[in-house]
């Protein structure tokens, strides 16, 4: 079969895609990558939440390439999962999810080993509004600097010295074989991960059934109930991809755990929630009721 995939241009997105196409390969499928340049990679001199005003859409990694994907261009999108809107427009489905990969911020830098180890006054970049509320929360000295690139722009950024850190993905680094940069990997007590953080989306045509079928080998059903539970409370939060929030469920004796976080983006308040069960949906659906029970509802009204 013949399958033509979506992805765009970073040198991660095109990890990803090719991780995909020789998964696909090896099931004898023909396989072609088509880079689609999306309006987050267009506007990079702004920040995302300005992005997100310009384009008037919570899909700036994504709203392009399911152009292509609506229009017969391309048969299949992957997608880095926390990039995709909970709820996909009209005439598209989330067909596989991938093996999920480490899904923890992780803290680099030159010459600090830890987020503790920081000297007050210190820079750290980052592009991420839910990292900058967290880490205000624990360390408010710290002066936080917006950061946007790829990953080899923020790297090149923090070795010329314009930055004393970073706060990047675990799994972007790990992806691309370059661990050596990692000092810390946060736990998700410290610094909540986004939702779907370290999993990939592969997105089709709803009712495509032939690449439905092709893709079903790469589903993996742990990351599927993980994913689903941390969007579920993403949804019932009303949050896009620009609001202070975390969630991150993983498996536990009996059944599952998911954690949550809803902060104020200058970090003056953070609410946390916890909760366990065996329904992904029901799970999610508990941790934002938990959450707005808290007060969440005031934060997620604030601007980012």
């Amino acid at each position: 079969m013949k399958l033509r995939i979506g992805s765009r241009g970073s040198q991660l997105a095109l990890w990803q895609a090719n991780h995909i196409a020789a998964l696909l390969r090896g099931r004898v499928h023909e396989i072609e990558i088509e880079i689609i340049k999306t309006s987050g990679d267009r506007l990079q001199e702004i920040t995302f939440a300005e992005a997100g005003a310009v384009t008037g859409t919570k899909g700036l990694f994504t709203k392009e390439i399911e152009e292509a994907l609506a229009d017969g261009r391309i048969d299949l999108a992957v997608h880095s999962l926390k990039d995709l809107p909970t709820e996909l427009p009209t005439g598209f489905e989330l067909a596989a999810t991938p093996p999920r990969v480490d899904p923890r911020d992780v803290f680099v830098s030159v010459q600090y080993a830890c987020i503790a180890d920081l000297p007050a006054a210190s820079l750290v970049g980052t592009s991420s509004s839910r990292r900058r509320a967290q880490l205000r929360a624990i360390r408010p000295d710290l002066q936080l600097v917006e950061f946007r690139g790829n990953v080899d722009t923020r790297l090149r950024k923090l070795s010329e010295g314009q930055v004393d850190a970073i706060l990047l993905a675990a799994a972007g680094l790990d992806r691309l074989g370059k661990t050596e940069w990692i000092r810390e990997r946060i736990s998700a007590e410290v610094i909540c991960p986004a939702t779907g953080q370290g999993s990939l989306g592969i997105e089709i045509r709803l009712g495509d059934e032939a690449t439905r079928i092709a893709l079903a080998f790469l589903d993996d059903p742990a990351t599927r109930f993980a994913i689903t539970a941390e969007r579920a409370a993403l949804n019932a939060l009303g949050g896009g991809c620009q609001t202070p929030i975390g969630a991150h469920c993983r498996p536990i004796s009996g059944g599952h755990e998911i954690l949550g976080v809803v902060a104020a983006p200058d970090g003056s308040r953070i609410i946390k929630g916890r909760q366990q069960g065996t329904d992904p949906v029901a799970l999610g659906k508990a941790l934002a009721a938990e959450l707005i029970q808290q007060g969440a509802g005031e934060l997620l009204e604030l601007p980012s």
